[in-house]
């Protein structure tokens, strides 16, 4: 059901109080409107600043103001006078619903328990969601939904035809591009996205499907205010990552499922996906790169932030940082070294007094209802630390398992880190340098690569095929100190994980003819 559809039922059925939770009250109102005109009612809107007043009045306007009803009591009384059928429209209650204001309170549950044999109803919107315990009763709550990709069709139409007659605006909007846009723009406020349509065409005077960093600009505004989720600004791209082509193959596949073809076609959402692997195999570089893939922001997930210090804090701070998540989506979100955040949930009962369990239940039952389209990014080293409740299927759709790199992909990330630092590949044999590299991972080949260009520096010479040897040499990979671990590893993740590297073998069953003997 609508809300639209879900308000006017509520309002038929007399429930006396709707509390609609939402920034966006202008676009309340014309809902509220349409409702009346079929019901035969009248509107009247309350704010602090103008008392009540018929609906759609100008705030400029001193005719129809009731200074009066500035006071919330006065205002109320107003609504128990009114005799005709009617919808009353409140703006930001909420802060009169606080235990302090104890008189505004009673008199809204009098007025709660006359409506409900009356044709009046209240409405109040906020985007504070607060109702005291002695209204629990009488207000129901509704949350109206942020625009869907059909209001912000019809904005940027709106804006598009205010733009042809500005000739110094250049629109270079085909189909592909015009759906990026409003793809991008998800999870905006209609006033949100229509501020970044007009920064975009005063930046560039031009409007075209290139600008959507713009619109996550503007979403990274809403992320830095929630203070719970970083706006990861990636630059990186798959270009830059070596080797992993199965994942690589597997995310290039599910580039285009949020679109709305994908829908048509019947795709859900991708869930998430879980890397899990040996350190500096280029998990996290991953996570950065399927954002610019993708063309989606990217918000890091640190679970350092959620943990406060009161009861129950923490908890909330995970649903708000999710409800932020939510908001801005379509988006990625990176869980980075989700082992170490939730390890040992199971006995944080001695520990935290449950909490880590409670926030890694909460986590997880989002992960497993969710419907907003967050596609989790979480990244993992050690196995021992994952709760078993989270590779359950249905939570993330795939877990790959990121081993050392081969000698082909040791050869790739050596050609990758070569190029990004402007050297000519040619004059590096790529081959026996991989060789050199046995057992390397991708963060110490660069590592070595950057120990062999301040060589170089120093000795006022060109970075050369025999430095970054002789770096490479004095190396001691992880690999080799850490053997037992990552022998685990690899045993652990054989059948249980996705290898990111080699794609998986069908298992064929090999007949024997048996014979007596």
């Amino acid at each position: 059901m609508s809300f639209a559809a879900e308000l006017e039922v509520l309002i038929r059925a007399r429930y006396p109080i709707v509390f609609v939770q939402t920034a966006e009250e202008l676009r309340v109102l014309p809902v509220v409107l349409e409702i009346a005109t079929r019901r035969g009612k009248k509107v009247f809107e309350w704010a602090h600043s103008t008392g009540l007043v018929p609906a759609g009045t100008n705030i400029q306007s001193q005719k129809s103001r009731n200074t009066a009803t500035k006071d919330p009591v006065a205002a109320l009384d107003q609504v128990l006078e009114q005799v005709e059928p009617a919808i009353f429209l409140f703006k930001d209650f909420h802060p009169f619903l606080v235990k302090s204001n104890f008189a505004v309170i009673r008199k809204l549950k009098d007025v709660a328990l006359h409506l409900k044999n009356s044709f009046k109803t209240i409405i109040l919107v906020s985007p504070v969601l607060e109702i005291p315990a002695e209204l629990d009763k009488e207000i129901t709550l509704l949350t109206f939904p942020l625009p869907a990709k059909e209001d912000l069709s019809g904005l940027l139409d709106k804006i598009l035809t205010d733009l042809r007659e500005l000739k110094q605006v250049q629109i270079d909007l085909d189909d592909s591009g015009r759906e990026r846009l409003i793809q991008a723009a998800l999870g905006l406020t209609l006033g949100e996205a229509e501020n970044v349509f007009a920064k975009i065409i005063v930046k560039d005077a031009r409007l075209s499907g290139d600008d959507v960093n713009e619109v996550f600009a503007e979403k990274q505004q809403i992320i830095r205010k929630s203070g719970l989720l970083e706006y990861y600004a990636s630059q990186e791209t798959f270009e830059n990552v070596g080797g992993l082509a199965v994942l690589k193959d597997w995310l290039n596949k599910r580039s285009a499922a949020f679109t709305a073809e994908a829908r048509a076609f019947g795709l859900p959402a991708p869930k998430g996906v879980l890397l899990l692997g040996v350190q500096g195999c280029g998990k996290s570089l991953c996570a950065k790169a399927v954002s610019s893939l993708w063309q989606l922001p990217l918000l890091r997930f640190d679970m350092g932030r959620m943990f406060g210090s009161l009861v129950g804090s923490s908890e909330e701070n995970v649903r708000r940082a999710i409800a932020v998540a939510e908001s801005v989506a379509p988006a990625i979100l990176w869980v980075d070294e989700i082992d170490k955040a939730f390890a040992g949930s199971g006995s944080s009962g001695a520990t935290d007094g449950g909490t880590t369990a409670r926030v890694f239940g909460t986590f997880l039952t989002w992960l497993s209802e969710k419907t907003a389209p967050v596609f989790v990014v979480a990244t993992a080293n050690d196995i021992s630390h994952l709760p078993p409740e989270l590779l359950r299927k249905g939570r993330l759709d795939e877990i790959f398992f990121v081993d050392l790199p081969a000698e082909a992909e040791r050869r790739e990330i050596l050609r990758v880190h070569l190029r990004k630092r402007g050297r000519d590949i040619a004059a590096f044999d790529l081959d026996a340098l991989a060789r050199v590299a046995n057992d390397f991972s991708g963060a110490e080949i660069e590592e070595a690569i950057n120990s062999a260009l301040y060589e170089a520096f120093y000795a006022h010479s060109e970075l050369t095929q025999a430095l970054v040897a002789a770096a490479l040499v004095q190396t001691v990979p992880l690999a080799r100190t850490m053997d037992e671990q990552i022998s685990r590893l690899r045993t652990w993740a054989e059948g249980r994980a996705r290898n990111a590297s080699v794609e998986r073998a069908p298992n064929v069953v090999e007949h024997r003819r048996k014979v007596e003997l």
